[in-house]
């Protein structure tokens, strides 16, 4: 699917605009120790979800296997942040997605439902 939707170009595009988001978003920007702290986090992100479309190991070559109950761990989300965190990224793929092919794009929905009540660690 990494190809199909266009590479790691529509993955910077994404986290790009999700992280958009998050920094106007109080709730999620919260959750970040410091605003410098987005950059990064993008970053981690996009090669996380380009490895996990296919695209190429960037994210485990950089920062090794992606556990994502334990990288965050450390930071406070509840299911409040998570909401947050769904809608913005639901909101990212409806406004970037719009030349992925629909099959794809409800694939990546249905990962993103999933894999948002992974990302918390508090009631």
């Amino acid at each position: 699917m990494y190809d199909e939707v266009g590479g790691m170009a529509f993955f910077d595009a994404l986290t790009r605009r999700f992280y958009g988001a998050v920094a106007g978003d109080p709730v999620l920007l919260a959750v970040y120790p410091t605003p410098d702290d987005l950059e990064p986090g993008r970053r981690h992100l996009a090669m996380f979800l380009a490895q996990y479309w296919g695209g190429p190991d960037d994210y485990q070559a950089e920062r090794g296997h992606p556990q994502l109950r334990m990288r965050h761990h450390p930071f406070a989300i509840g299911s409040v942040e998570r909401d947050r965190w769904l809608h913005h990224m639901e909101e990212a793929l409806e406004a970037v997605g719009t030349g992925v092919p629909e099959d794809v794009r409800r694939q990546m929905l249905e990962y993103f439902r999933l894999a948002a009540p992974a990302l918390q660690n508090r009631p």
